[in-house]
C-alpha cells in the first residue's frame, strides 16, 4: 500500500476535488486510447444503464451543471455518439446513445475495466467499498433534495 506526503486539506470541497482530479487523471489516462474523455465516458455508461433520459435527469443523476453537460453532450452529438430530441414538453431534451455511441462505449469499456480493477487493487477491496458508499452518500448529503 502507498502512503502518501500530501498535506491534509482542512476544506472537505479542496479535498474532493483534489482526489477527484487525480482520479480524473487516472482514468484519462486509460481511456486515451479510446479516444474518449472520462467525462464523455461516464455520460455514455450512464445512458448505456437508462436509456432515453431527458437532460435534467441526466443532469441530476451525474450531479453535473447543465453548462457542463450541454458541452459535454454537444461533442458526443457532433460525434454521431448521442441524439437529442424535444420532448413531449418542447422545453425538454431527450437524450440517448446512438448505435454509433454504443459501439464506442463498448469498445472504450475494456480500457475503462483495466483502470477499475488497478484502483481497486490500489485501493483494497475495503476502501474502495468504503469510497464508493462514501462518494454516494456525501453526494445525496449535498445536493438539493438528496434524491438523485
Amino acid at each position: 500500500m502507498r502512503t502518501t506526503s500530501l498535506p491534509v486539506l482542512p476544506c472537505a470541497c479542496a479535498s474532493i476535488r483534489r482526489a477527484a482530479r487525480a482520479t480524473s487523471h487516472f482514468y484519462e489516462e486509460a481511456l486515451r486510447l479510446a479516444g474518449l474523455r472520462i467525462s464523455q465516458f461516464t455520460v455514455m455508461q450512464v445512458l448505456s444503464l437508462v436509456g432515453d433520459i431527458n437532460q435534467g435527469r441526466l443532469g441530476k443523476i451525474l450531479a453535473m451543471d447543465s453548462t457542463s453537460l450541454t458541452r459535454t453532450l454537444a461533442i458526443l452529438e457532433r460525434e454521431g455518439w448521442v441524439t437529442k430530441r424535444r420532448g413531449e414538453d418542447r422545453r425538454e431534451w431527450r437524450i440517448r446513445l446512438t448505435k454509433s455511441g454504443a459501439a464506442r462505449f463498448q469498445m472504450a469499456l475494456p480500457y475503462w475495466e483495466d483502470a477499475q480493477t488497478r484502483m481497486r487493487q490500489r485501493l483494497g477491496e475495503h476502501r474502495w467499498g468504503e469510497l464508493t458508499e462514501l462518494t454516494n452518500y456525501v453526494t445525496g448529503v449535498v445536493t438539493e433534495d438528496g434524491d438523485v
